[in-house]
Parts: structure tokens; C-alpha cells; sequence
């Protein structure tokens, strides 16, 4: 048992290690060749992967099911690109400062009371309460309604020694790149802390944690905020790759698309997610090209997965990873 589970740890830690790199060649190659599209497209992946890994914090390892993480994502994408077309003389730094700090404000007020509830009442929950921010940025006027907010300018991230432009579609893949690293890197720390094992134990056993002396509803509380503001840190960046912001943000589609990334990738891995919002991304472009249906053949394979595949990609690879290496040992 415990050498399948140093294999899994080890099958992880490649997975990370190849994404990484393999986004990093990604990058070299497109610079060279000067191929914008691809490299615009994976960059909207990584930004994705934001959300994404808010859900499978949440999901994966609280046991908490969120419909509703397209709030906070689209929460942190409005709040940047007010801040950055008003002419108030607000940067990056401090967008994403007051993007961080809203988001935790309301992730502390919806979360104690959505964490009162469980199961399929947290589930309508989170999902009615983005539906209804949706709505209501829609019908205000002064966020843009309908048509959302445009005309946000390009810009150049001082990081004191150097700035990146985000004109630059190679500068901006890799400034992304960078933060889903670093949003990675600090989950996967959270995760492995006394914090993190507590959060795991919930999602396997609430009772038996309250009985050993801790209070689940402050832990799942602390992961609801920290989920939301990983999600709103990701918001921040769509405004700056695409030059607008609309109400769709706040959709549905949104929420159910990151979850459908986390099943994809391997809920409660953390790297799961980011492959399957690369995946997800490229599939979603790649079908619409050829027909209009394309929800259809994602739901199609998306239902294969978890049917024949529930623990993801990571987990299909960690299964053929133990596999080779018990046929290694044993021939």
C-alpha cells in the first residue's frame, strides 16, 4: 500500500514536471513561429486552469460541490476592468490587491451561509447566487450590461526589475504560466499541511472529525475562501488577454466547464486540472470548427470518462504507471 502510494506521489510529480516543460517548449516553438492563435488559445486555457483548481479544492479535496465558482472568477475579470478603463489610476498590482480582498469580503459572507447546508442545498446555493450576480451585472447599465465592458488597454506589469508587455502573446503565455505555477505550487502546499489533511478528513468523514475536537464548518469555511479567491486571481487576467468583459462570466457554463475540466484531469490531484482545462479547450475548438453541436460530443465524452475513467487522466496514468512498474518487478 505504501508503495502504491509513493508510485501515485511520484506519477503526480512527473505529470507537473511535463506540463510545465511542455508549456515552456509550447511557448518557444510559437514564438518562433509567430503563431498567435494557438498561442492565445492555451493561454485562455491556463487562465481557466485558475478556476479549475479552485473547484478541485473544493471538490476534491472538502467534499464541497460548487456550481457557482463563475462568481467569483467573473468578480475578479469586472473588477479589473474597472479599474484599468475609468482612468482612476488603479494598475495591475492594485486590481488584482482589490480583486483579492472583494473576493475574500464575499466568499466570507455567501460561504457562511452556503456551508450551513449540504449536499444538493449547497449545490443550488452556490449555483443560484452566481446566477443571480449574472443577472444583475446583465441589467446594470453602468457595468455595461449586455455588451459588458470593453476598451481595456494593454498593459505593461512592472515587476521592478523588468516589465512584461502583454501585448506580446509569448510575454503574456508565460506571465500566466508563471501564476497558475504559483497558485499550483501554493495549493499543493496548502494541501499537504495539517490544514490540508483536516480538509481531507472532512470530505471523508465530517463526524469523525467534529468528534476528534474540530469544528468542519470553519475549515470548509477558510476552503471556501481561499477557492474563491484562487478563482477571482484567475478573473484577473481574462480582461487582459481578451480586452472585454461580459456577463456570461458569471453563467453556468462557466462553473460547469471547470468542473467538467477537474472530472477530465483527476479530481483531488490539483495537476489534473490543468490538463484538462488544456484538453476541454482545444476539444471545444477543435469540434466547433467542424459542427455547431459541439456541447453534444463533450458531454458524449465527457459521460465516457467518468464511466469508464472516474479518477481522470492522472488517474488512468497512475494506474498504467503501477501496472509497468509491477510487471517490472515481477518479470
Amino acid at each position: 500500500m505504501g508503495a502504491q502510494k509513493l508510485n501515485g506521489t511520484a506519477s503526480t510529480r512527473f505529470l507537473a514536471w511535463l506540463f510545465f516543460i511542455v508549456a515552456i517548449a509550447f511557448a518557444i516553438v510559437a514564438g518562433i513561429s509567430q503563431e498567435t492563435f494557438y498561442l492565445r488559445l492555451a493561454t485562455e486555457a491556463l487562465i481557466f486552469s485558475g478556476i479549475a483548481l479552485s473547484v478541485d479544492l473544493l471538490l476534491g479535496y472538502t467534499g464541497l460541490f460548487s456550481l457557482g465558482q463563475a462568481l467569483f472568477f467573473g468578480m475578479g475579470a469586472y473588477l479589473t476592468a474597472l479599474l484599468l478603463t475609468e482612468g482612476s489610476g488603479y494598475g495591475f498590482w492594485s486590481a488584482l490587491g482589490l480583486s483579492l480582498l472583494a473576493s475574500t469580503v464575499v466568499s466570507l459572507i455567501i460561504g457562511a451561509i452556503a456551508i450551513r447546508s449540504k449536499g444538493v442545498y449547497f449545490i443550488l446555493i452556490t449555483f443560484g447566487l452566481a446566477q443571480v450576480a449574472g443577472q444583475s451585472v446583465y441589467n446594470t447599465r453602468s457595468l455595461g450590461g449586455s455588451d459588458g465592458i470593453t476598451g481595456i488597454p494593454v498593459l505593461d506589469i512592472d515587476f521592478g526589475f523588468f516589465n512584461v508587455n502583454l501585448g506580446d502573446p509569448v510575454s503574456f503565455f508565460m506571465l500566466s504560466l508563471a501564476f497558475v505555477l504559483v497558485l499550483y505550487l501554493g495549493l499543493l502546499y496548502l494541501t499537504s499541511t495539517p490544514f490540508g489533511r483536516v480538509l481531507i478528513a472532512i470530505r471523508s468523514n465530517e463526524e469523525r472529525v467534529r468528534a476528534l475536537g474540530y469544528n468542519p464548518w470553519r475549515y470548509k469555511l477558510a476552503s471556501y475562501v481561499i477557492a474563491a479567491d484562487v478563482a477571482a486571481l484567475a478573473g484577473t487576467l481574462y480582461p487582459l488577454l481578451r480586452g472585454f468583459v461580459s456577463p456570461e462570466l458569471m453563467y453556468f457554463d462557466i462553473s460547469v466547464n471547470a468542473v467538467i475540466m477537474v472530472i477530465l484531469g483527476g479530481t483531488g490531484t490539483l495537476i489534473g486540472p490543468l490538463y484538462g482545462s488544456v484538453f476541454l479547450i482545444a476539444l471545444k475548438t477543435f469540434i466547433s470548427s467542424w459542427t455547431l453541436h459541439h456541447g453534444i460530443v463533450i458531454g458524449i465524452i465527457f459521460m465516457l470518462t467518468v464511466i469508464f475513467f472516474p479518477a481522470g487522466f492522472v488517474g488512468l496514468y497512475k494506474r498504467l504507471a503501477t501496472a509497468i512498474t509491477r510487471r517490472g518487478q515481477t518479470s
